[in-house]
């Protein structure tokens, strides 16, 4: 496996090595541009971006990354339908005002969707409203709640109901404890972060 594709951030790695080479992707909400440098150079994917942070863009653009500003709240609609074979939104779900809709413009652009959150049902979390009796800062929560950017804390029980409801097949998924992977058993309780691979059921 190539070392570019193991030094990216746990959930953007599995990503990476799981899309299709020479693929057209659109990563949502894609930060600095690690995972669309990654797919463009190790997997000859053409890989287009979305991000809200002007700064973010600007590095991109500086990389040669082909990324626009954008919101995924708002601009999405923009895209025409099957304009890609992925659309990726990573760490970005719990963000964004409308999930469910979001998750169904995905499906819209790209035949197949890679979405990954972290896991607010994860044993620390919990531990933490137990006992402490307040919200979390965590690794992967490194905020405290008046300056995070999630509006909704979602589990993997929350978001496999919502698939569920709105129709859409999960076509794999990956669990992580730390930056391993870790079993599906129990996922809601153990897994810090969760990767689904979806598509919209036949």
């Amino acid at each position: 496996m190539s070392p570019a594709l193991t030094s990216l951030r746990p959930d953007l790695s599995v990503i990476a090595q799981n899309v299709e080479p020479g693929a057209r992707v659109l990563d949502v909400g894609c930060g600095d541009g690690a995972l669309l440098a990654a797919l463009r150079d190790e997997r000859g994917c053409d890989a287009r971006g979305m991000e809200i942070d002007p700064a973010n863009v600007a590095e991109c653009v500086a990389k040669g990354l082909p990324v626009i500003q954008g919101d995924a709240d708002e601009d999405l609609a923009f895209y025409p339908d099957a304009s890609f074979d992925y659309a990726i939104l990573s760490q970005t779900l719990q963000t964004t005002l409308r999930p469910a809709v979001i998750l169904e413009e995905l499906l819209r652009i790209g035949g197949r969707a890679f979405v990954s959150f972290p896991n607010f049902a994860h044993w620390r979390v919990r531990l933490s409203l137990l006992f402490g009796g307040r919200m979390p800062v965590t690794r992967l929560l490194p905020v405290a709640w008046y300056e995070t950017p999630n509006i909704h804390h979602v589990t993997v029980d929350d978001f496999r109901s919502l698939l569920d409801e709105r129709g859409i097949a999960v076509e794999k998924s990956w669990f992580l404890n730390g930056d391993k992977q870790t079993s599906a058993a129990a996922a809601n309780f153990r897994a810090e972060h969760a990767i689904f691979l979806l598509s919209k059921q036949r």
